[in-house]
């Protein structure tokens, strides 16, 4: 494993509104440690945290073979292996949720017909867990109680989000949108994810206990906003993209405050998971497109004085998959 542990840099999450030229009140981010999954060209994309500080990831290799693997970040120890679902054969599983009991979902890949399916990791076992009239079942988020949320694709075409509270599936889509993913609850059953509108451009949205939908949730300034994990204080974290091209983490209290944190040096910047503790994962692209993961803790005490130099030009990932950039599957 290549570990750089720790960093301690004290970076700052800088509000996004308009400053008045003086120091800025604004959380901070501490980043503890930055790691990768062993191998040459590796990306490592990490995805949630649990509460109990074990983060799920999704691996790509350099042959564009995906695969998920867990990481406890406190001891610094890797699994042994990432791991497949038993029924993939499109060389394709995603690492997307996991709770308290490191009970894990994600969706694997159909080699025959292309199609996605989810499952839920309970070591050693896989259990599929499809929806009914769905081609693709795409798990994105569970909590401690193993309600699940993600997103759908149906047999009309259509793509709502669902989400599963003991066993019962809801689907529901954001008004206008022509896809809506789900992709974190926390316990008491907020909902955080993101909605494509009808010129494929991405906005945040969270939905409440009762179904009412708050949208659209847009970083100011930005040209697309995903949001993908919320903890029991109704934090969120997420990434959005301004004009120039270069992609920014995000991390908000309250949604009408929304603040930006760049990993230093780089043009792509995702923050991920976030758990009860405020400890945040995510990852960063370097000046070659390779996707390394992000482990850090926020510190909303702090103020800082900001400061968004950047690389002029906007790095891409060095590994473009379709499925996992484009407007058609959820993104990591």
């Amino acid at each position: 494993m290549k570990l750089k542990n720790p960093l301690f840099y004290i970076l700052s999450l800088l509000t996004t509104l308009p400053l008045a030229g003086n120091v800025a009140r604004a959380a901070t981010i501490q980043v503890l440690q930055t790691y990768d999954f062993p191998g040459v060209g590796n990306s490592t994309m990490p995805q949630k945290v649990s509460d109990q500080a074990v983060i799920i990831n999704t691996l790509i290799k350099p042959d564009g073979t995906v695969q998920g693997f867990l990481y406890k970040p406190r001891i610094g120890r890797l699994s042994d292996r990432p791991y497949s679902a038993p029924d993939d054969t499109g060389n394709y599983t995603a690492g997307r949720g996991i709770n308290n009991l490191r009970h894990a979902v994600g969706e694997y890949r159909n080699g025959s017909d292309g199609t996605f399916h989810g499952y839920l990791f309970k070591h050693p076992d896989f259990f599929n867990i499809d929806v009914p009239n769905a081609v693709n079942t795409i798990p994105l988020g569970i909590n401690n109680k193993g309600d699940r949320v993600g997103a759908l694709t149906l047999t009309d075409g259509t793509r709502p989000a669902y989400i599963s509270l003991a066993g019962k599936i809801t689907t529901f889509t954001v008004p206008g949108a022509t896809a809506t993913f789900a992709y974190q609850l926390n316990t008491t059953k907020d909902v955080i994810g993101y909605y494509l509108d009808a010129a494929g451009v991405p906005h945040g949205y969270t939905r409440d206990p009762n179904g009412n939908l708050a949208f659209p949730i847009n970083a100011p300034g930005s040209t697309g906003t995903v949001l993908f994990g919320n903890n029991d204080l109704n934090w969120g974290v997420g990434r959005y993209t301004d004009a120039s091209g270069a992609t920014h983490g995000l991390f908000y209290l309250t949604p009408n405050d929304i603040q930006t944190y760049d990993y230093p040096g780089s043009t792509f910047t995702s923050l991920n998971g976030i758990n009860k503790d405020g400890y945040v994962c995510g990852y960063y692209l370097d000046a070659n497109g390779i996707a390394h993961g992000i482990w850090a803790k926020v510190d909303v005490s702090k103020t800082s004085n900001p400061s968004t130099a950047l690389p002029v030009v906007p790095v891409e990932p060095a590994h473009p998959l379709s499925e996992l950039f484009n407007s058609g599957m959820p993104f990591l």
